[in-house]
């Protein structure tokens, strides 16, 4: 069933590891398609968004397979143009292989991306990027259909940061003909990623930690054979469960360097943390403090990814404490949600006040987004008695197991119809 129960009030302990990032393997997944042969991807995340860029492959011609965690992209036929909506409108990233595949196979038709409804996420950026560097991209009611005999080299200033974007036109580039300056590019760490994915296959990339990123285009790539980084945004979900539980955890495989941002907050609202290489030790008992003011800022600034998640521990703080939400439009729906158990919440605009110190009841809510839906699993942590979170599948997108892991540390949380509710029952 698409639904997960938490029974609330439980105390965590115990150590879990970081699976590997979801942000990091779409955009790899899409450069493998650009070797006209075998690419492995290492601890890649068995999560939905993954199998659904992997069945946009094999659907493409791509022969793929798994060992454990490890995925195996043979992309030797993978000689397909057309990429259906039935797998666009189920996530966003899928706009991503639009500059892969023309890069290939010099023609694309791919239908609109979809995904969490959080807001506008539009692709202009993207359009913009490939019609830089040569490509004839026409819009049209049920998609995108593009033309490219090849890339060329192009000056691209990005008058926005944007991630996808930035992407996009690395992606494009690398087989470009001479050499392209991205100017203005967006700093997360999953663009660094896919750079340094792209350079084990040969690729010619400098600056890809600066913002101006440089690429010589080369004739072929060659295999990639790359371990998927630890997901930051999954570590610091795990980091708000510890809050919201006031309790110590301890957290293997974490990008510690990647969430200084988010660690800052975490340590001013009273949590404690201990780094020992990639292993944290998490103590909540005291994340009791209120946030003055968190505002969601593209990278190194606050995530937006982990914006719910706060707003949960929040709920629980010991005055008011205020999330400005700088990034998406619609990034508050967890709120409402949070609302019908309990929490003291006002959304204004962008902006959420949010006055701790009340007693969250358990009940029935919807997740509507995959970072909302975590984020009613932490407040279903603080509640009294049983929460019921439908729309599950949402929270899958991004989290390979994350009953599993929350389990494991002491919470009672099941999933009806599945082993969950099995394991449960024999406690």
């Amino acid at each position: 069933m698409d639904e997960i129960h938490v029974t609330g009030k439980a105390s965590l302990s115990g150590e879990i590891f970081i699976q590997g990032s979801k942000n990091a393997a779409l955009p790899m997944i899409a450069a493998s398609l650009m070797h006209r042969g075998l690419s492995i991807l290492r601890g890649c995340p068995r999560i939905s968004d993954v199998f659904c860029m992997e069945e946009i492959l094999k659907s493409l011609g791509a022969v793929t397979w798994w060992d454990d965690h490890d995925l195996y992209l043979d992309c030797s036929c993978a000689d397909g143009t057309e990429i259906p909506a039935v797998y666009t409108g189920r996530m966003r990233s899928s706009i991503i292989l639009a500059g892969a595949v023309l890069a290939r196979n010099r023609k694309c038709r791919i239908g609109y991306p979809g995904g969490c409804t959080i807001g506008k996420r539009p692709i202009d950026l993207h359009l913009m990027a490939l019609r830089a560097l040569g490509a004839d991209v026409r819009e049209n009611a049920s998609g995108l259909d593009g033309e490219c005999v090849r890339f060329e080299g192009q000056d691209i200033v990005f008058p926005k940061s944007s991630v996808g974007a930035a992407q996009q036109a690395i992606l494009a580039a690398v087989l470009a003909k001479g050499v392209t300056h991205l100017y203005n590019c967006a700093k997360e760490p999953e663009v660094f990623w896919l750079c340094r994915y792209l350079k084990t296959m040969g690729a010619l990339i400098e600056g890809e930690e600066t913002g101006e990123i440089t690429i010589r285009g080369v004739d072929e790539l060659k295999g990639g054979d790359y371990r998927i980084p630890p997901d930051r945004i999954v570590a610091g979900t795990y980091l708000c469960a510890a809050a919201a539980a006031r309790s110590k955890i301890i957290l293997h495989d974490v990008p510690v360097e990647e969430l200084q941002s988010f660690m800052e907050v975490y340590r001013k609202i009273g949590g404690q943390y201990q780094v020992n290489g990639g292993t944290l030790e998490v103590n909540g008992k005291n994340a009791v403090r209120p946030a003055v003011l968190v505002e969601t800022e593209i990278y190194p600034g606050f995530p937006t990814d982990l914006q719910a998640p706060l707003m949960a521990v929040l709920t629980g703080a010991q005055g008011q404490s205020t999330i400005r939400e700088n990034i998406f439009d619609r990034r508050f729906g967890s709120a409402f949600q949070m609302k019908k158990m309990g929490a003291d919440i006002s959304v204004s605009g962008n902006q959420a006040i949010i006055r701790g110190g009340k007693t969250l009841k358990g009940t029935q809510v919807q997740a509507g987004d995959l970072r909302g839906g975590a984020a009613l699993l932490i407040a279903a942590l603080m509640a009294e008695g049983e929460t019921c979170v439908t729309g599950a599948g949402f929270i899958s997108r991004g989290y390979e197991h994350i009953c599993e892991d929350l389990r494991t540390l002491g919470c009672r949380i099941w999933q009806p119809g599945t082993e969950d509710l099995r394991i449960y029952e024999r406690k």
